[in-house]
C-alpha cells in the first residue's frame, strides 16, 4: 500500500473538515456550494470552496478513496506543488464546464420564449426568485414584482413551466471533489495506461485506460440523456462537471507530455 503523500494528505483533511464542519453550520450549502451566477445564491469564493464539500457520507468517502489512490501516486511523481496546481486547475475547470452547459440549458429554456415582452434585467429577477414563495395556501400567485411582470407579459401555462424549470435550474448548487478527482483519473491513466485496477464492483482486474474510457462514456451519456443509471428521470449528479475536470486534467497532461515539462518536479 503506497504511503500517503502531503498534499494529498492535507487535501483529505481540510475536505473532511468542510464536511465536518457542514453538518454544524446551517447554511453551509448555501456558503460554500456553487451556484449559477446568474442565480441568488452565487458567491466569488464558491468557485474553490464548492470542490470541498460533499453531500453525504458515500460521496466524501470515494472521492476521498480516490484521492489517496491516484492522488499519492501522482504526488510521488511531479511534487507537490504541481500537484496541487493540477488538482486545483481540474476543479475549476470542472466548475466551469458546469456553469457554461447549465448556462446554455437555461437560456435554450429561456429562448423559446423570447417573443414575450421579457427585458434582459426582468429574466434576471426571473432567475433570482424563489418560485415557492410566490403562490398562497390556495394556489393564486401573491400580488407582487413577480405577478405583475409574467401579467404583463402575458404568458400561458407553458411558458409559465419553462420559465419555472430555468428558475429551478439556476438554483440547484453543485458541490464535491468529483470534477478534481476525475482529473486524477485521466492524469493516471495517462502516466500508467497498462495500469490494473481492482475495483470493488468489477469482478476483474481493469486496465486504467479502459476504466476512464468506459466511466467518461457512462457520464457523457447521462449528462446528455439526463437519465440514471437506477432509472429515474434525472441522476442528481453533475456529469459535465465530470467532464469539465476530466478535460483539463486531459489538455494539461497531454501539454506537460509533449513539452516534456512532465519530467520536471515541483517541489
Amino acid at each position: 500500500m503506497m504511503k500517503m503523500t502531503p498534499v494529498v494528505q492535507q487535501l483529505l483533511i481540510l475536505n473532511i473538515i468542510f464536511f465536518v464542519g457542514s453538518m454544524f453550520l446551517v447554511n453551509s450549502t448555501e456558503l460554500f456550494a456553487l451556484y449559477f451566477y446568474q442565480g441568488s445564491g452565487f458567491q466569488p469564493w464558491q468557485i474553490i470552496t464548492h470542490m470541498f464539500m460533499h453531500g453525504g457520507i458515500m460521496h466524501i468517502a470515494f472521492n476521498m478513496f480516490a484521492l489517496y489512490s491516484f492522488g499519492s501516486t501522482l504526488e510521488s511523481l511531479w511534487g507537490g506543488k504541481k500537484f496541487l496546481f493540477f488538482y486545483i486547475s481540474c476543479g475549476l475547470g470542472s466548475a466551469i464546464l458546469h456553469t457554461a452547459v447549465t448556462y446554455f440549458q437555461i437560456h435554450n429554456l429561456l429562448d423559446s420564449i423570447v417573443g414575450l415582452n421579457l427585458s434582459a434585467a426582468d429574466i434576471r429577477v426571473l432567475l433570482k426568485a424563489d418560485f415557492s414563495t410566490l403562490f398562497d395556501e390556495n394556489g393564486r400567485m401573491i400580488e407582487g414584482e413577480i405577478r405583475n411582470m409574467l401579467s404583463r407579459a402575458n404568458i400561458n401555462q407553458e411558458q409559465y413551466n419553462l420559465i419555472a424549470q430555468a428558475n429551478y435550474m439556476a438554483l440547484i448548487p453543485v458541490l464535491g471533489a468529483s470534477g478534481a478527482i476525475y482529473g486524477l483519473l485521466v492524469a493516471f491513466a495517462f502516466q500508467f495506461p497498462e495500469a490494473r485496477l481492482g475495483l470493488m464492483f468489477i469482478p476483474i482486474p481493469i486496465k486504467a485506460k479502459y476504466f476512464v474510457i468506459g466511466l467518461l462514456s457512462v457520464d457523457l451519456f447521462l449528462g446528455f440523456s439526463g437519465k440514471s443509471l437506477f432509472g429515474t428521470s434525472g441522476t442528481g449528479i453533475a456529469h459535465f462537471a465530470h467532464i469539465g475536470g476530466a478535460l483539463v486534467g486531459f489538455i494539461m497532461v497531454y501539454y506537460w507530455k509533449k513539452n516534456q515539462f512532465d519530467k520536471n518536479r515541483w517541489n
